[in-house]
């Protein structure tokens, strides 16, 4: 079962049908919306600050969300992808966007709608990704535009996919693959 923690007299709040792998850890001023998947190894740290995430938001494997006390917080938006080994610290995700594998977005830094942050990238604080860009490098830069349609389609799958995932831990009967 997840470990999740009460702290400060804060309480992890969750939507309905959400997935918390058994070792994901949630502590604090956490508030989930629905249909979220929080995967193995993950940490979801409201201790010293608030974390608001939106619906169909997969945080996947080893990520780390966190703040910095009184001064940033975390807002995820809907159908939005964290990707394996992702450090988010007191930033801002709108919707249907990816972040790639092992990437890092810092303090006051904002990720827009249908934006991309390719895997390993590192967002520096305070730097503004507009909605619909490919950001890459460490640190990151703008590469190219990408098709809204493609983004919005191609997260949202994704953000399914983690949803489909989740029900062969939930319910033992779906066997399909």
């Amino acid at each position: 079962m997840a470990l999740i923690l009460p702290l400060r007299g804060f309480t992890p709040k969750f939507g309905r049908d959400c997935f918390l792998a058994e070792n994901a850890t949630v502590i604090g001023d956490v508030t989930m919306g629905d249909e979220c998947s929080i995967w193995f190894n993950a940490v979801l740290r409201g201790d010293v600050n608030t974390i608001t995430i939106g619906n169909r938001v997969n945080i996947q494997d080893g990520s780390v969300l966190h703040t910095l006390y009184q001064k940033s917080t975390i807002e995820i938006g809907d159908d939005v992808s964290i990707g394996h080994n992702v450090t988010i610290h007191g930033a801002k995700i709108r919707d249907f966007a990816l972040i790639g594998m092992g990437a890092v977005v810092m303090d006051d830094a904002e990720v827009g709608q249908g934006a991309i942050v390719a895997a390993g990238a590192v967002v520096l604080s305070r730097t503004k990704i507009g909605p619909n860009e490919l950001w890459g490098g460490a640190p990151a830069k703008f590469i190219k535009m990408v098709d809204p349609e493609q983004a919005r389609e191609m997260n949202r799958k994704i953000a399914n996919n983690y949803l489909f995932y989740s029900k062969w831990y939930t319910d033992p009967d779906n066997v399909q693959s």
